[in-house]
């Protein structure tokens, strides 16, 4: 089976960019051996913000009103890419 890859559309002309990379590295650190790769993407729509693993939405900062925190955005890819790993500190709590 193909890894997944995950997009994060993100809106160049509110300066979004260097969040998106942040959690792009943050994402490939953690999910080295889970992942084919993370896909910055600019995006024509202004306040875009849209995290997907192979075009399923997880997260869109419009529809949450937000930005998601770095934890969270791990345990969203994780529950789809590799729902048995476990993340450490980052994990939910019991």
């Amino acid at each position: 089976m193909a890894k997944p890859t995950v997009s994060i559309e993100y809106c160049p002309k509110c300066g979004w960019m260097l969040r998106a990379a942040y959690m792009a590295q943050e994402l490939l650190g953690t999910f080295t051996d889970d992942l084919h790769g993370v896909l910055l993407q600019p995006s024509e729509t202004g306040g875009s913000y849209i995290i997907s693993i192979d075009d399923h939405i997880v997260f869109d900062r419009k529809e949450m009103g937000r930005f998601p925190e770095i934890k969270e955005l791990k345990q969203l890819i994780r529950d789809v890419v590799n729902p048995e790993k476990s993340l450490g500190h980052s994990d939910k709590t019991a």
